[in-house]
């Protein structure tokens, strides 16, 4: 986006190599592992200041999204270099030691690295944003012939357009002030105070535990954090005790992973799932542990990955016409208008009168009313949008959605109605059992802990299924609550009656054990076989069986949890210490597992099929899994014969990533700069209009990134700063009626550039010819102008205009591109045979020709020969020589068209010339 570019502009600042930026250990590290790319240039900042600067003025480079750039390069090898090593090296390449860094030391590379934020960026200000408005080549064009007609005396139209570029620059800035500072909205998630282990003494050291700023916490810190706790800086891990971290900012996935110290990982691994580091802005759940912190600021992976933000903003094809236009015109006016002065002088010798003369044709010669026509069917199209349910924050973005073309969405909570249905109850062999979800049943119904989806979906089938399991005759007696490292939540029930058999003790206690089947099989010493009504231990083979059942299920979309009992004999549970939950939760009974699914939207389906129409593709960008993500694109209609993943995109070079990208219509577990990375593929390379859907901080590069950013009112602060439309419903239906609403505005504001563009041109080149045959002005200054403004204020209205329905059918694109040189000559060819061929018979005779006065049939002959030869041609063999392409039958419309006013214009000409002839000759 603009506001960010033009600040960058003034910023000569920049940091691209990792601190302490002495460490030459480290730098081999990067350098050597930065070789391992198959010899790729990689798109990204350069650390050369003065080419950085220069390069600011060059236009053309394309960020097409194939690679990583620079920065994202380092921050990976970096990482994967820690995680590969053992943790004396660690703290080898950060230069620290176990006992943490010194006071003075902290100091120093405080002062060296500058604050621990995870990005370097400084508001653009007022003046600024303001200047960034106001400096348009339509602008200038206004106030420089405002300033003229000042001069010349001519107040009141002087007046008139300082007042439209009032208007434009104004509604410009409001925009762009109000989204300007998005990017700090990251540093809400790393302001907290941090423990850090540090040493004083000079002669003797003394490990000291004290509490910093997240602010002053520097590369080689040891720091300690338990649950709840943010991690101040990229850190590799020391310690740990049953670590559970949540990376939902990074991957956008709420389930929390699993992190430990000992583990030694490889290059195969994806980033993210490197189990012995952790990333800046992401928190401990569960657990404890001490890490080494490796990163801080801006050489984050946070921050590489964020500071993107407002930096792959793509150019606005319809901005990138307007201003193309505004040169044509400017270059025009300055041409024709120097020609009027001249001629109007030394016909009249008056430089007062024919400046004054050349101005108003300099008037009518510019679309004045372009901005506020502009503007007008933008702000109308934002209030349609409203009454729709959408919040428009960039008027732009309207504009953007008619020429939308593909639109990336999240599954969750647009696809399907986030939320959990049970749909099954199956015991181990995959058959299903109503004893399965019987004792789910009480585990739901008797947990004290916090019901979570899952409890709330297994209660609501049961209750709606008619099942009666009388949890009256249950009474609870203990309970062990969910924590993320067992994963597991057990409830110690008894009852007067044996619901395995029959009654031969007074009461019974059962403890009734569910969560991910993973960690609820670790648990069982038995599986229950219902057929052969025994309990057997679990083999080998019974645990394959169980791992590919629930592998069926998972494959189909859906999501598993385990289920598990103990008969408690009363001897035994009143010797049991409830602490020791590892003695409780042991020799259990396997029962079989619960599956849940998330149900597409009744109105997904609907609305993909309408956007479908209106020539927008549907792509799938999501961190879940890809079969979960398979079985509702195949539930809403989306295509899944091409399908990837972030780590498989990983692993391509730069033209098979945009390959695979330009096929797949569903894209799972991907990473925050991964959905960037398509996106930005999309636009460069498929030339496509993007529109992206997202409510996380993890889909905030894309929707920065994307044409049209789109997210819900109740997504993630920095998703709905960076968004240009926010939904006030996360309906898909909504979007269909923006985009029908978006190729409305594009409609009707293209009629009036083009109106104006060919009218004005059409205007002042009558005015150049009349004047030049009369010798005498068409009209004096007032008049044109008086006229001028009565035409602009009759096109006020074009806003409240119709547009066809086939319009609104297909993305509208303003013509911005290259042209096609092939179809151009093969066009142009055929025209000019066609008019060298045909102006004989229009010069041939005074009266109308092929109507009133039809020429010898040698000549008619000799007309159609030539002119079906020189149509055939661009087809034919011949023509592929030539350098000639097909040319398709819309072609020979406008061609029917255009020599239909060309006979007319031609016939007007000749009369009046005939009529001059006679009279004057």
């Amino acid at each position: 986006m603009e506001r960010f570019k033009f600040l960058r502009f003034f910023s000569f600042r920049t940091q691209l190599d990792f601190l302490p930026s002495s460490n030459p250990v480290r730098e081999n590290l990067i350098n050597g592992a930065n070789t391992d790319t198959n010899g790729e240039h990689r798109d990204g900042f350069f650390s050369n200041l003065v080419y950085g600067f220069l390069r600011r003025f060059k236009s053309g480079k394309k960020i097409d999204g194939g690679s990583k750039t620079e920065e994202e390069e380092k921050v990976y090898s970096w990482l994967y270099a820690l995680a590969r090593s053992e943790i004396y090296m660690a703290f080898e390449y950060v230069r620290s030691t176990e006992r943490g860094l010194s006071f003075t030391e902290a100091e120093k590379r405080l002062k060296e690295n500058g604050p621990n934020t995870p990005l370097e960026y400084t508001f653009p200000s007022s003046w600024h944003l303001l200047w960034s408005a106001f400096f348009h080549p339509f602008n200038i064009i206004l106030i420089v012939l405002s300033a003229l007609s000042y001069i010349t005396s001519d107040n009141p139209n002087g007046c008139i357009m300082l007042i439209l570029v009032f208007i434009s620059v104004s509604l410009r800035f409001y925009q762009e002030y109000g989204s300007s500072k998005a990017a700090m909205q990251l540093s809400e998630y790393v302001r907290s105070p941090v423990k850090v282990q540090r040493c004083a003494g000079r002669v003797v050291q003394t490990e000291l535990i004290v509490q910093v700023d997240q602010r002053d916490v520097v590369p080689g810190d040891i720091v300690i954090f338990e649950p709840g706790d943010l991690f101040p800086g990229d850190v590799r891990l020391l310690t740990s005790k049953h670590l559970v971290v949540s990376q939902s900012s990074l991957t956008g996935e709420s389930w929390p992973t699993e992190k430990t110290a000992d583990a030694r990982e490889d290059r195969s691994t994806p980033l993210l799932e490197l189990k012995n580091i952790c990333f800046m802005g992401t928190n401990v759940v569960s657990g404890t542990g001490t890490g080494l912190v490796v990163s801080t600021g801006s050489k984050t992976y946070i921050s590489a990955v964020f500071s993107t933000i407002g930096k792959h903003k793509p150019a606005d094809s319809f901005e990138k016409g307007i201003r193309h236009i505004s040169y044509v015109l400017v270059g025009v006016m300055l041409l024709v208008v120097t020609i009027m002065i001249l001629v109007e002088y030394f016909t009249f010798y008056d430089l007062s009168e024919s400046t004054l003369f050349g101005i108003s044709v300099a008037c009518a010669l510019t679309p004045q009313m372009l901005p506020l026509i502009i503007n007008t069917s933008l702000a109308k199209g934002a209030l349609a949008m409203a009454r729709e349910r959408c919040i428009v924050k960039s008027l732009s973005a309207i504009r953007d959605m008619g020429s939308m073309d593909i639109l990336c969405i999240d599954k969750t909570g647009t696809l399907t109605m986030n939320r959990a249905i049970m749909v099954n109850h199956l015991d181990s062999w995959g058959a299903p059992r109503e004893k399965v979800l019987h004792f789910a049943f009480l585990n739901s119904y008797f947990k004290s802990d916090q019901k979570y989806p899952l409890d709330d979906a297994i209660l609501a089938f049961v209750y709606t299924n008619g099942y009666r399991f009388q949890p009256s005759k249950w009474r609870k007696t203990d309970e062990i609550p969910f924590d993320f490292m067992r994963r597991r939540v057990s409830v110690i029930l008894e009852t007067e009656s044996n619901p395995e058999g029959r009654n031969i003790q007074p009461f019974y206690r059962f403890i009734i054990t569910k969560g991910a089947l993973e960690d609820v099989l670790k648990v069982c010493s038995y599986v229950e076989n219902v057929d052969m009504g025994e309990i057997t231990a679990v083999s080998a083979e019974h645990h394959h069986r169980i791992l590919n059942v629930v592998e069926e299920l998972r494959n189909e979309g859906l999501r598993i949890i385990g289920v598990a009992i103990k008969n408690l004999q009363q001897t035994k549970i009143s010797k049991q210490n409830m602490e020791n939950e590892d003695d409780v939760e042991s020799d259990m009974v396997f029962l079989g597992v619960i599956a849940f699914f998330d149900p597409p939207k009744d109105s997904a389906k609907e609305a993909l099929w309408r956007l479908a129409e209106k020539g927008v593709k549907a792509k799938v960008l999501t961190g879940d899994s890809l079969s979960l993500a398979i079985k509702i694109c195949k539930e809403v209609g989306i295509r899944t014969t091409h399908v990837t993943t972030g780590p498989e995109l990983e692993q391509l070079n730069q033209e098979a990533f945009h390959e695979k990208v330009k096929k797949a219509t569903v894209l799972a577990r991907l990473t925050p700069s991964q959905k960037l990375r398509v996106v930005e593929s999309l636009q460069s390379v498929g030339n496509h209009v993007v529109g992206f859907l997202g409510d996380g901080i993890n889909d905030s590069l894309a929707l920065d990134a994307a044409n049209v950013g789109i997210s819900v009112d109740s997504a993630a602060s920095v998703a709905k700063d960076l968004a240009d439309i926010i939904l006030l419903e996360k309906d898909l239906n909504v979007l269909v009626a923006g985009v029908e609403q978006g190729r409305l505005t594009f409609g009707n504001t293209m009629k009036y550039i083009k109106l104006s563009v060919i009218a004005n041109l059409g205007s002042v080149v009558s005015l150049f010819i009349v004047t030049l045959v009369l010798r005498f002005e068409p009209l004096t200054p007032i008049q044109l102008l008086v006229q001028n403004f009565l035409y602009s204020v009759g096109q006020i209205a074009i806003p409240w205009d119709r547009m066809e329905e086939d319009y609104v059918k297909i993305p509208q694109k303003c013509s911005g591109g290259k042209l096609d040189e092939s179809f151009f000559r093969s066009a142009y060819f055929i025209q000019g045979l066609l008019m060298q061929t045909l102006i004989f018979h229009l010069i041939r005779t005074e009266k109308i020709p092929f109507i009133m006065e039809i020429a010898s049939w040698p000549v008619l002959a000799s007309t159609v020969v030539i002119s079906a030869i020189g149509i055939a041609i661009p087809f034919s063999i011949i023509g592929d020589f030539m350098g000639f392409t097909d040319l398709p039958l819309s072609y020979f419309g406008f061609l029917v068209v255009l020599f239909v006013g060309y006979f007319t214009v031609g016939q007007i000409v000749k009369r009046i010339y005939i009529m001059v002839y006679k009279k004057w000759l």
